[in-house]
């Protein structure tokens, strides 16, 4: 150990970032990580090689299933769950990162901004809003998976977060809508030249949430839209 007096410890980069973000990244971290080793063949032997499989099948959002509830009416709680349970599985380990990716960047400004029970509210609420998108939306045969709707969600927030700051300083609001316009025309251009699925009515979804949820944590805004409901 160092006996400058000057001398400080590096700070750790998960003490930067607000606990439940971590607490976030750590849970979709280790279920990837388990079915990662497993895939592997590190744990859990022979069985294990199919757990991700068997992880989707499970817990993956599929809208035959959605749409099989509504027709019948009847809605049990081993097919409710997964409007939830879809983005803790994921398709692959780099499709695994690149969601914490965004979802420690983004959810540490949403953190700092709002709390961490804002975090929770707004990572469970793109979640339900991603599924009901995809399922109310697209006629898809392949499952929703993976946190890309919550980690929208983030962005959505984060955009509200520029578009708040943008309105005080007087400048145009739409500069706050920069980066969900890159994204959405990436997946767009990626869709035209390589084909792929139409998630990003999921992650748009997300998107959504995550804006009006952040608008509604700003200090006195429900009171503010229930007077101009009653002015109506």
């Amino acid at each position: 150990m160092s006996e400058d007096p000057d001398y400080s410890r590096p700070e750790s980069p998960f003490n930067a970032l607000p606990p439940m973000v971590v607490a976030i990244a750590l849970v979709l971290g280790g279920v990837e990580l388990v079915l990662q080793l497993g895939s592997l063949g590190l744990i859990g032997g022979q069985e294990a090689v199919g757990w991700r499989i068997a992880a989707m099948e499970d817990y993956g959002f599929f809208d035959t299933i959605f749409e099989a509830m509504r027709a019948q009416g009847v809605w049990p709680l081993e097919h409710v769950r997964r409007f939830f349970t879809y983005a803790f599985v994921h398709y692959s380990i780099t499709h695994a990162l690149m969601v914490l990716v965004f979802i420690l960047a983004l959810g540490k400004m949403v953190g700092e901004t709002f709390g961490n029970i804002a975090v929770l509210v707004i990572f469970v609420v793109s979640t339900l809003a991603g599924s009901l998108g995809f399922a109310l939306v697209l006629n898809s045969a392949t499952p929703l998976l993976g946190a890309y709707p919550a980690a929208y969600g983030f962005i959505g927030a984060y955009t509200f977060i520029l578009w708040l700051g943008l309105g005080q300083l007087h400048e145009n609001r739409l500069r706050a809508f920069t980066l969900i316009g890159f994204l959405m025309g990436l997946q767009l251009v990626y869709g035209l030249l390589f084909g792929g699925s139409a998630d990003w009515i999921a992650d748009l979804s997300g998107f959504v949430a995550g804006f009006v949820v952040a608008g509604l944590l700003v200090p006195g805004a429900i009171g503010r839209i229930v007077m101009r409901l009653r002015r109506r």
